[in-house]
This record gives C-alpha cells, structure tokens and sequence, in this order.
C-alpha cells in the first residue's frame, strides 16, 4: 500500500465527519481550510503549463463533503494531489498543534548526527539547511528536478549503499515517487520527511524507513490565505505556521 493510500484511509472518518470551508491554490502553495476549523498546507504542483487553465475539471470542493477532496490524494493528477494534500494536514491540525517544536533545526540535526563526513543525500532544494549542513561538513549531495540539479540516475544509485542520511522534500508525495525513493535505500540510511507539505501523522510511515516528519502547521488563517494568494512561498508562509516535528521508531 503506498504512502498516498495510507493516507486516504488514515483521514477517512475525519473527512466524511466535516466539509471543505475555503481552498486557495496559489502559485507556490495550496491552502484548504476544513468546516471544523482545521487548516492545512501543500505545495502546489504544477506541471507544464500549456494553457490558461491548470485544472482538467470544474468541480467546485468547497461546500461539498469533504472525502470528495480526499478520494483525490489517490488519483494521478497532481494538482488535485496538492489540494487532497493540504486537505489531509487540515484533517490533523489539531493533532499535530501538540507536537513539539524545532523552529530552527536545531532537533532535526542533533537527531541525525549530522557531522564532519556525514553523507547526505537531499531531494529538494532546501536552501536555509544546505549553509548548516556545509558548515557542519557534511557531503552533500542534492537532486532537484525543476531546478536541474543533480543526474538521477547517480543519484539514485548511491541511495542504497552511499547515504548516510535522506532529506526528503514532502512535495516527492505529490508526483508519486516518495515510496520508490524509500525503497531504494540502504539498511543503515536515516530518512526525514521535510516541508509545508509533511503530513505529520505517525501511522502512515509505519515500517518505512523514514525516522522524522518535520513539517509547518499554520496557525494564523487569515495570513495564510492571504500569502497563498499572493504566490508567497516557504520563507513567507511560515512567519504563520509554527515548525513542528515528531520522531518515529
């Protein structure tokens, strides 16, 4: 079962209970807020633009029963994927308010040992870690498709016998490739599941090796919707959000 499939019947029950309040799908990411108050973020994924319209139907979520939305995180279409996405993470927002906090890294890197000679392996461009990381000397090694960077096919290879530790953009859930990164790593690999759009929910990474979600729960609704529609991206959105994050067995 993959991670997405999980996810659908983790937040079933929760979905069919409440309906979609608001959704704003903006440039950089996707805001849904629930009728019982939850919020939640994800990136908004967009594939090659060829049009004015980058959704394939007019199905208006708002209003409607929320599991509609949620049936969409197992469909192909990432865009839909984005809005299911942040649908899941407004479905756990009260869950994931009393996780613990790590507003500068500081738990994340003490948690993976991070030192001189650490092997990394990061999906994702995740600029403010990248100085932390170099300055700790880490070798680093990074992939990032719609930036170009990093050859996948080396890349991918050295994941089973090269990475010491895995930073994984959350966002790889919306193109389906989160669970072939997984499998590709060796047994000693260390993984921690990184973004805005991280689900922080412990059950639906139950015997994966991923070891952390370290994600962003908004808390200030009103300024969340506000960036969203202005194209804000992360270093916007989380003046808004509170950085939480929950360690895994």
């Amino acid at each position: 079962m993959t991670i997405n499939e999980r996810l659908y019947k983790l937040c079933q029950d929760k979905a069919a209970a409440v309906t979609v309040d608001t959704i704003s799908i903006g440039l950089g990411y996707t805001a849904v807020q629930t009728s019982d108050g939850g919020l939640g973020l994800a990136y908004t994924y967009l594939e090659n633009k060829t049009g004015c319209s980058v959704r394939k139907n007019d199905f208006n979520f708002e209003s409607k029963p929320a599991i509609l939305l949620l049936e969409k995180i197992r469909q192909p279409d990432p865009l839909e994927k984005s809005m299911a996405l942040a649908l899941v993470n407004a479905l756990n927002h009260a869950e994931a308010l009393t996780l613990p906090e790590d507003p500068k890294n500081e738990v994340l890197f003490d948690h993976f040992e991070i030192m001189p000679g650490t092997r990394v392996s990061m999906v994702g461009y995740f600029g403010p870690l990248i100085k932390t990381l170099e300055n700790k000397g880490a070798v680093l090694e990074i992939i990032d498709e719609q930036r170009g960077l990093g050859a996948q096919d080396t890349f991918k290879a050295q994941l089973s016998d090269w990475t010491d530790v895995l930073i994984l953009t959350s966002t790889s859930l919306l193109n389906d490739s989160t669970d072939a990164i997984l499998k590709r790593l060796g047994p000693n690999a260390r993984t921690v599941l990184l973004g805005p759009s991280t689900p922080m929910i412990a059950a639906a990474f139950k015997d994966l090796p991923v070891h952390m979600l370290a994600g962003a729960v908004p808390v200030k609704a009103g300024e969340i919707f506000q960036g969203v529609r202005f194209g804000m991206g992360t270093p916007v959105l989380l003046r808004s959000c509170l950085k939480k994050y929950l360690t895994l067995p």
